[in-house]
């Protein structure tokens, strides 16, 4: 192997940055490639290290199988024996749009982030920014973990700058009439519901005999919760109805949230909602330990463990898999001494060819996080640092995202939400 020391360019370094050749390269490509290091302080227990692998450029129709790399990585290191800042999660002016990761650093009073969970995505979307599992904000669960067997999740106390959950989370949730007690399952929050094929036609869901969806909507979902048929219940800060309607869409005020069902559901939902309700929402732990929600708490969703206790755990996955293909990767995790590690891999560019999901563990592995797990990815990875770009996203400009886990140079409060 092979490590030089040379002058970054373009980084915008403040004094003391510091050009490294490193022993403990990362294990991309063939074994005498040049990597360099520029590691830059940018508060007391934070540092950027940008790391470059390889010196030339991939050709064009190599970048999924080239040995030569090059690749470009950046790794935001949080030491919290040493800042007396905090690590928080954050979205745009409501949840279900998107912001550029840049754009929500900006706005949180962040010194850096980078973005986070998966979302809806899809451009033509009315909601893109919808997250597609755990949102979890300040200790108020916004959407749920998702179902999907891949998704993992990693909670951190902004209190404690600790990572108190990297793993699967399990939701239930319930909506109980008071005076009756009454009970139903909520499905989602924050989530449009789907209204059955088979009663698309009926305007007046209540004659449904087909399960449709159950819904909890939070203001901070949009300035309007989603509309069609259905049923839609508005409930006030003490949990009492504040007025019923037979179709859905409606403003919420602050505090106030809403029930939307669809299908057979909104007739059980009539029978249930009436008066006041009470409800609850239960997330556990892979062990069956209940996660209970307090202030400071921030979660965000992301797809497969890269490792777990010091081992690479990431799954095989099919060749024919593009998400196990080299791509740009986002990754969040813990060194054993607990220092928090966010870190982006730009990809699908002869500039940084990016990572297969087995090449990301690597890379986690040789970073030294003993728990870590893939963010979202792809033309989302993104890193900011003080309101600008660091890395080179590979859509050539920045992609609104959903949200973003950044880190606030200030005691927990400093930050915009």
């Amino acid at each position: 192997m092979a490590a030089t020391v040379v002058a970054a360019v373009g980084l915008g370094l403040v004094p003391g940055s510091q050009a490294t050749a490193s022993s403990d390269v990362l294990p991309l490509g063939d074994t005498n490639l040049t990597e360099t290091r520029v590691i830059t302080p940018l508060t007391s227990g934070v540092t950027l290290t940008h790391i470059v692998r390889g010196t030339e450029p991939a050709p064009a129709d190599q970048i999924n199988t080239t040995t030569r790399g090059p690749w470009v990585v950046n790794v935001l290191t949080i030491d919290p024996k040493k800042t007396s800042g905090h690590l928080a999660a954050t979205y745009g002016p409501d949840l279900a749009g998107v912001e550029t990761t840049t754009d929500l650093v900006r706005s949180a009073g962040a010194l850096a982030g980078v973005n986070a969970s998966f979302f809806t995505f899809t451009a033509s979307a009315q909601y893109p920014g919808d997250p597609v599992g755990l949102g979890l904000f300040d200790g108020k669960l916004l959407s749920e973990p998702g179902t999907d067997a891949a998704e993992v999740d990693v909670v951190v106390d902004a209190n404690t700058n600790k990572v108190v959950l990297m793993g699967r989370l399990q939701w239930t949730g319930t909506v109980k009439n008071v005076r009756t007690k009454a009970t139903m399952p909520l499905e989602f929050i924050n989530h449009p519901p789907v209204v059955p094929a088979g009663c698309a036609a009926l305007t007046d869901q209540t004659r449904c005999t087909v399960p449709g969806d159950v819904v909890q909507f939070t203001p901070e979902f949009a300035a309007a919760t989603p509309s069609g048929p259905g049923v839609e219940v508005v409930l006030d800060g003490r949990g009492c109805v504040v007025r019923t309607s037979t179709t859905r869409g409606t403003a919420l005020t602050p505090d106030q949230t809403s029930l939307q069902a669809t299908g057979q559901d909104a007739l059980t939902l009539l029978n249930v909602a009436n008066g006041c309700v009470k409800q609850t929402n239960t997330l556990v732990n892979e062990k069956g330990n209940k996660l209970n929600l307090r202030p400071g708490l921030f979660g965000v969703n992301g797809r497969y463990r890269l490792t777990a206790g010091g081992e690479i755990v990431v799954p095989v996955g099919s060749p024919s898999d593009s998400f196990f293909a080299r791509n740009p990767r986002t990754i969040v995790g813990t060194t054993r001494d607990g220092r928090i590690v966010l870190a982006t891999i730009d990809g699908r560019m002869t500039s940084s060819v990016g990572t297969t999901m087995a090449e990301t563990a690597m890379v986690a592995d040789a970073l030294g996080l003993r728990d870590a797990m893939n963010l979202d990815g792809g033309g989302s990875t993104t890193m900011s640092v003080e309101g600008e770009l660091v890395n080179q996203p590979s859509g050539g400009s920045q992609r609104g995202v959903g949200d973003a886990l950044v880190f606030v140079n200030g005691p927990v409060g400093a930050q915009a939400r």
